[in-house]
């Protein structure tokens, strides 16, 4: 596996190169410049495009997997913004492995890799696009064609994975769509035979001991977090990037985490006219968090030396309206050989096997009632129930 081939050619370029002019669509945090990395995981077969993105400096990577196809041409998964820099890099893919020939919409309910896909297809006008069944859009639901997505060249995903131009080389499975009242949620787990890769979008993560590469290229967003109070300024050191991406990871898994405690209004104001810096940038020297003494280990707990895990969120709000579907759904990703996972969120490539994907899911044994489900859970656990 080749993953020390990072790619931006950032500083040959001018800041034309990372501009995304249609951010008011998501207006959140990198706004009208989003910078990427490119990074060689399988060599000459399947590469990452990594961006940034999160709310009051809540930075994550959002990711794009690139996957050459046997024939000649390229797949691309989850796309995101096509940015000058970002379609550059992919072209210099293209120069060599040919066009791009299909791009995958893996979520019916993620606005953030929902709203880059109609933009990227215009930028590559023979490539058909694939989304997942069900697509819904808020507050009225809108047809494929006025989402931005080409009309002529937009297809829906069948069920049978075989039914699809390039069934011959992927397997992919597809969760829900769950309704959610609102919309409702699915996503698309797609198994790359050649590479043995299995890329997902939401539905496990893993997270990096360090700050991620693209979130390093601007650390302001790491350091802003880093700090205990208003009135801390701003340094810039690998303690400080470190500190503020725990944290980062904290509130991106679980939005309010136990170990932090948002300061009464007052003081939050109060502090805010004793901040060195005021500047818009800066919210104004808005700083509501106060840490407690025993937060980082809550962030090693989460970590666990890169484990793969189910997002709480998702445990919480999502998969637990449809604890049955998911389980058939997992058992059917863990029939593929897979020894990696890509998802389009957080650490990645993360070296992963069938039953390491088994175990990301143990929640549901605190969860599904035990009488209705013995049989199916002791056959999907396996020895993990066994034991």
């Amino acid at each position: 596996m080749a993953n020390d081939e990072l790619v931006t050619d950032s500083e040959k370029n001018n800041p034309q190169d990372f501009s995304w002019n249609f951010w008011f669509t998501l207006p959140i945090y990198p706004f009208g410049k989003r910078r990427t990395i490119r990074q060689e995981v399988v060599k000459g077969s399947l590469w990452t495009f990594d961006q940034l993105q999160g709310i009051f400096y809540v930075v994550v990577p959002i990711r794009m997997t690139v996957v050459k196809l046997n024939a000649g041409g390229l797949l691309v998964y989850a796309p995101i913004a096509p940015t000058r820099e970002c379609i550059r890099l992919l072209q210099e893919l293209v120069t060599v492995h040919g066009n791009v020939e299909y791009i995958i919409l893996p979520t019916v309910s993620g606005l953030e890799h929902k709203v880059f896909v109609g933009p990227f297809a215009r930028k590559f006008h023979q490539a058909k696009v694939f989304v997942a069944p069900e697509q819904w859009s808020f507050p009225l639901n809108l047809p494929l064609s006025w989402l931005g997505l080409p009309p002529r060249r937009t297809y829906v995903l069948p069920t049978d994975s075989s039914q699809t131009p390039f069934g011959d080389e992927f397997d992919y499975a597809i969760l829900g769509p769950i309704g959610l009242g609102t919309g409702s949620f699915a996503e698309l787990g797609l198994f790359h035979r050649a590479s043995r890769s299995l890329l997902v979008t939401d539905m496990v993560v893993s997270i990096s001991a360090e700050p991620p590469a693209i979130a390093q290229l601007d650390p302001y967003p790491l350091l802003f977090h880093a700090r205990e109070e208003a009135t801390d300024a701003i340094v810039d050191n690998y303690a400080n990037r470190l500190k503020g991406w725990q944290r980062i990871a904290l509130f991106a898994m679980y939005f309010r985490p136990s170990v932090l405690e948002v300061s009464k209004w007052g003081k939050v104001l109060r502090n805010a006219f004793k901040a060195p810096d005021r500047s818009l940038k800066a919210y104004c020297g808005l700083y509501p968090f106060k840490w407690r003494s025993h937060w980082q280990g809550s962030f090693h707990a989460l970590r666990a030396n890169g484990r793969l895990f189910v997002a709480p969120i998702l445990q919480a709000l999502i998969l637990n309206r449809a604890p049955q579907e998911t389980l058939t759904w997992v058992e059917k990703l863990t029939t593929w050989d897979f020894q990696r996972i890509i998802p389009c969120h957080l650490d990645s490539p993360i070296a992963a096997t069938p039953q390491e994907l088994r175990q990301a899911f143990c929640f549901w044994k605190s969860i599904i009632p035990v009488a209705f489900y013995r049989k199916r859970i002791f056959k999907y656990f396996g020895a993990l129930t066994s034991n």
